[in-house]
């Protein structure tokens, strides 16, 4: 269901704080919850769990490969780990276990990669996490969530307790206002329409989203219909939402707080090119595509064309808008 989203100006929040919100409560009635970190109790939000649950909070220590071989020691003995580290190092340190240990294991145990994207702004490239959503999407069977706002991160949390698989969640330190309309439920593999439009179709993800609202708004005040798309799940990937706005708006815009090889910008394109009955619309990706420099993550947004300005300018382009 496509619900119509106005864009205000909006209070914007951490993620990370209704994730430690939401593991407590959810922890609180089930003893199997436990947090596995990297000596990273303060930037994973832990704090809290710590003090409720002091025996369930396991800190390895700076040792990101043994922190996802102890989770998928855990996830083995009947536990449900949530495996917290900031993402650059949960997933580029600990990239193979990933794949041997959870994904082809098949255990149970959600990576929660903190503050993605380029949240950690002038520490540099050494801390962007922006190679994540490439690297895991080639490992079949782990679930890749990046959700857009506080409800999602909340509902990825109750997702993933409820679900035997194996799932990476990107929780956000970027501050981003709540998008998701009231009641919007989220499904597995499932992209979120939260606005229609008949022109151009956006598919952004996590930080993106509210950017791809306001840059819709924009359009429309130009004389442009844009379709919203949060792309909520990277894997599994919503392959028919892909379809269908390829073949019903003139052209796809696909924004990314992430390098554009191989993440969401690359997994559109793929699909659109594999149509057989000739329906391929111009895709435009917006991402990274290059080492940031040194700034606040407002200005590598900016640096890097992730404004909702620099969408209108993409989307128009694609469909030939003077």
């Amino acid at each position: 269901m496509i619900t119509e989203t106005v864009a205000t100006e909006r209070p914007s929040y951490d993620n990370r704080k209704a994730f430690a919100e939401e593991l407590i409560e959810l922890a609180a009635h089930d003893d199997r919850i436990v947090a596995v970190c990297n000596d990273s109790v303060g930037s994973s939000n832990l704090v809290g769990f710590r003090k409720d649950f002091p025996d369930r909070l396991i800190n390895v220590g700076i040792a990101e490969q043994d922190l996802i071989g102890v989770g998928a020691g855990l996830a083995s003995s009947g536990l449900i780990p949530f495996v917290c580290a900031a993402a650059p190092f949960l997933t580029g340190r600990g990239l193979e276990q990933i794949k041997a240990d959870i994904a082809y294991s098949q255990h149970r145990v959600i990576l929660c990669g903190m503050s993605p994207g380029m949240a950690y702004g002038e520490l540099g490239p050494t801390h962007h996490s922006v190679e994540d959503l490439s690297w895991l999407r080639a490992i079949p069977g782990l679930d890749i969530v990046v959700p857009a706002d506080r409800l999602q991160t909340r509902q990825a949390i109750r997702s993933a307790v409820d679900d035997p698989r194996p799932m990476f969640i990107r929780v956000g330190r970027f501050q981003v206002p709540d998008v998701t309309p009231a009641g919007m439920s989220l499904d597995r593999g499932r992209f979120q329409g939260i606005r229609d439009g008949k022109d151009v179709t956006i598919i952004a993800t996590g930080t993106m989203v509210s950017r791809a609202l306001d840059a819709a708004d924009i359009l429309e005040a130009q004389g442009v219909s844009a379709r919203v798309l949060n792309a909520v799940y990277l894997a599994p990937l919503d392959v028919e939402a892909i379809q269908v706005a390829a073949r019903q708006t003139r052209a796809i815009v696909t924004a990314e707080e992430a390098n554009v090889a191989g993440g969401l910008g690359a997994a559109v394109a793929s699909v659109v090119a594999q149509l057989e009955d000739g329906a391929r619309s111009p895709v435009r990706i917006l991402g990274l595509t290059e080492f940031a420099p040194t700034g606040s993550t407002e200005y590598l947004l900016e640096h890097f064309g992730l404004t909702p300005e620099a969408i209108v300018d993409s989307a128009k382009e694609a469909i030939g808008h003077g």
